[in-house]
């Protein structure tokens, strides 16, 4: 399997049609359907469904779809780690997160690093637990930063000091919104919104469930989401409320909707985690060095 045959398998599937990946390629119409049909015969799996003039992806094509990206992210990020071994201190950090105002704090350093080394450049992503993870595991992110608990037993860490508070955004119109705190016993019954993590996540290991303890499953969960700015839509529009943390609200007037904490208080910390074998290019080491230095007290 080259990398090569992954970038035509994914030109086909961007463009829908072998003309358009074959012009977008600059590489003739025959030569790719050969080598997407090897492909195909290599996994033992048929990779498109095949129109009169459009290809879309199987099932099957759609989940190798996603492991091709992450091979050919994960090779350019090789190539230029390799890139970054040089006297010059320069290259690329990868770091997933969770949405938390207390990243601004983690942005500072990024800043003064970037301020002493102009070559030095930060890539976010931003996505809930199981997201980052993944990414973490298939060695596409250096770190991952994430709302404890969770289970960081196969990770390096570092605990970071600040702290997220949860509870409840809604409109202003709702008659919780006029109470300075929301109790558990409250929201029963009511629409909710919460992270889709909610649905298969282990109590022991979210604290969220762990706070609502057994009258979770009394909970009416009307949608999910995994990152918070179309979920505040949904509030917006009148679907339910969200379960969330405070002071990430900050996509515009936000003059209808609202913030009430937890009655008694949930908080989280951040921690920030990293594969135990992995092997950092200088800028992640950088990074890691600066973090320790801030924050491991």
């Amino acid at each position: 399997m080259e990398l090569r045959v992954l970038k035509y398998f994914l030109a086909i599937a961007r463009e829908g049609s072998l003309t358009k990946a074959s012009a977008v390629l600059n590489v003739t119409q025959p030569t790719i359907s050969r080598q997407i049909q090897d492909l195909e015969s290599e996994l033992g799996q048929r990779l498109f469904d095949r129109g009169n003039k459009t290809l879309a992806l199987t099932p099957e094509g759609v989940l190798f779809r996603r492991r091709a990206e992450e091979i050919l992210e994960l090779t350019e990020k090789t190539k230029a780690e390799f890139s970054a071994m040089g006297g010059v201190l320069a290259g690329d950090v990868h770091i997933g997160c969770a949405e938390t105002k207390s990243f601004y704090e983690l942005s500072l350093i990024f800043a003064a690093i970037q301020k002493q080394y102009p070559d030095v450049h930060f890539h976010l992503y931003s996505g809930n637990d199981e997201d980052v993870l993944h990414r973490l595991d298939s060695g596409i992110l250096d770190f991952g930063v994430l709302l404890e608990p969770f289970d960081i037993s196969r990770y390096s860490s570092l605990r970071l000091p600040m702290k997220e508070r949860w509870g409840l955004i809604l409109l202003n119109s709702h008659p919780l919104a006029r109470q300075p705190s929301i109790k558990k016993e409250e929201l029963y019954g009511l629409p909710l919104i919460f992270s889709r993590q909610a649905q298969n996540a282990n109590p022991a290991a979210n604290g969220v469930i762990s706070w609502f303890g057994d009258g979770f499953p009394r909970l009416n969960i009307v949608a999910t989401f995994n990152l918070l700015f179309n979920a505040v839509m949904m509030v917006k529009a009148g679907v339910g409320s969200v379960v969330s943390i405070d002071r990430i609200i900050t996509s515009g007037n936000e003059d209808d909707i609202c913030f009430r904490p937890f009655e008694p208080p949930l908080e989280s910390r951040l921690a920030m985690i990293w594969k135990k074998d992995r092997l950092f290019s200088n800028p992640a080491r950088l990074l890691l060095e600066r973090m320790e230095s801030s924050f491991d007290k």
